[in-house]
């Protein structure tokens, strides 16, 4: 299904999968080869992603990945503000979304930087404030199922309608409060075994029942180097190949680590006519 985001006044058509490019400034990110020490280095990567054929750049400051202690507010602020500082002035026209969990951080931001969009794999779950930042701040907003920390293990009664029906309450909650850009994470990673990722990727066009556009990021996640017994910097073709599935299966945004690889995933995908 086709969707458009309103991106500070114009449109972004959705209508052929888009891709979301990591930034990580962080030193304990999963992978990584995705973190960024610099702001000069932000930028590079940055514009390699742009000439890659990323629409969005997600700019992250604190880790989520399993095992890891959220860094204090403080510091994931003068990260961003650091490094949004620098794409603000080099790539003025980039579309940005900012990925954090906590509602002072979207504010501030929000006031002093160019950010498009939202990012929050809390689900607004992790922080009091954050419901009524995104409300307050009036941008598209990525919505993640995420019961438990990355890395849990959670118990469901009936997985994938339990997913959905919370992913449905939450948005009708934003919805009711204004918010008109709401784009859909499934979370894959967060409180999911690796069986009930494939089930959920397996599962995806489940989703269009929420009448939004469908963010999917896999990129080198657990779900594939558990399966396979590889580490993170192994898991491209295979992240690749899963890529091209959630494509066939409705992805209408792919959130990655590696941009080109990806945005040839799409190209082949939709030559194939997976993006019907």
């Amino acid at each position: 299904m086709s969707y458009s985001i309103n991106i500070r006044g114009g449109l972004m058509v959705l209508d052929k999968p888009a891709v979301m490019g990591i930034l990580n400034i962080t030193d304990d990110s999963f992978f990584d080869g995705s973190r960024i020490a610099s702001p000069g280095e932000l930028v590079g990567r940055a514009k390699a992603m742009l000439d890659d054929g990323a629409s969005i750049l997600d700019i992250g400051a604190c880790s989520t990945r399993p095992g890891a202690a959220p860094v204090e507010q403080e510091v994931e602020l003068a990260r961003l503000h650091a490094a949004l500082e620098v794409v603000d002035r080099e790539l003025p026209g980039a579309v940005v979304s900012v990925d954090t969990f906590r509602g002072a951080v979207v504010r501030e931001c929000v006031a002093s930087h160019n950010v498009s969009i939202i990012n929050d794999v809390s689900g607004f779950e992790w922080d009091e404030g954050m419901f009524d930042a995104v409300v307050g701040c009036g941008l598209p907003y990525v919505l993640t199922h995420s019961v438990g920390f990355a890395g849990e293990a959670v118990d469901y009664a009936d997985f994938m309608p339990q997913v959905l029906q919370r992913l449905a309450g939450k948005l009708w909650q934003l919805r009711q409060a204004g918010v008109a850009d709401v784009i859909v994470d499934p979370g894959f990673g967060f409180g999911k075994s690796v069986e009930q990722n494939y089930r959920m990727l397996a599962s995806l066009r489940d989703f269009e029942m929420l009448d939004a556009p469908l963010l999917v990021g896999l990129s080198r996640k657990s779900m594939i180097t558990r399966l396979l017994g590889i580490e993170p910097g192994d898991a491209l073709p295979a992240t690749t190949a899963l890529n091209v599935v959630a494509v066939r299966n409705g992805a209408n945004i792919l959130r990655v680590h590696d941009v080109k690889e990806a945005v040839q995933a799409v190209e082949l995908a939709r030559a194939i006519g997976f993006d019907k």
